[in-house]
């Protein structure tokens, strides 16, 4: 059965090729990702990974269909995917000392149509920056597109204090969670 990766992010392919699997076909489902209004973090994420599946799924008949949403969260607050260096800069200074939730949805759509869902949430701790260790970090442009404005298999990684939870989730797709949902599909692992 042909395995369809429903997303852009290299970091999500790259991690897929650490459990060993390799998608027959990338193929982003490209949709608008605004959040409802007071919608909480963990259902933000949830919906989007759904709906990246299904628009995906719809282009793939009878393949399995994995998508993904990773979000940065501070309590109801859903942090922007940081596209200027003034968004990176504000979610850094609001990140600063702070513990925050990473939320790492997926979606696996079968052959048959059937959809099964994971979330995995973390914790992370930024040690509390100082403002050239945030000029360094906006000036290593690792920030570009990435939820909350850092990432942790980067540079952030030396200002990160801990981590409660999955590296790989935090990353952009729970390893663990990934391979239960595709080994119950019957997809060939290992």
């Amino acid at each position: 059965m042909r395995l369809i990766l429903a997303s852009a992010s290299p970091r999500r392919l790259a991690l897929l090729g650490q459990i060993g699997v390799v998608p027959d076909a990338v193929d982003p489902a490209d949709l608008d990702e605004t959040p409802h209004k007071a919608e909480l973090p963990a259902l933000y994420a949830a919906r989007i990974a759904a709906e990246k599946a299904v628009v995906v799924a719809a282009r793939h008949d009878g393949a399995l269909v994995l998508s993904g949403d990773t979000v940065v969260a501070a309590g109801r607050r859903i942090l922007p995917k940081a596209e200027s260096e003034a968004e990176a800069r504000a979610c850094l200074t609001f990140l600063s000392g702070r513990r925050h939730r990473v939320l790492s949805a997926i979606t696996l759509i079968d052959g048959a149509g059937v959809a099964r869902h994971r979330l995995s949430t973390n914790i992370v701790t930024f040690k509390r920056l100082e403002a050239a260790e945030i000029d360094r970090y906006i000036a290593s442009d690792e920030w570009r597109g990435k939820a909350g404005g850092y990432a942790i298999q980067g540079k952030a990684a030396g200002l990160i204090r801990a981590i409660q939870g999955s590296h790989s989730a935090i990353m952009g797709l729970p390893l663990y969670e990934t391979r239960t949902l595709l080994k119950a599909a019957g997809h060939p692992l290992d």
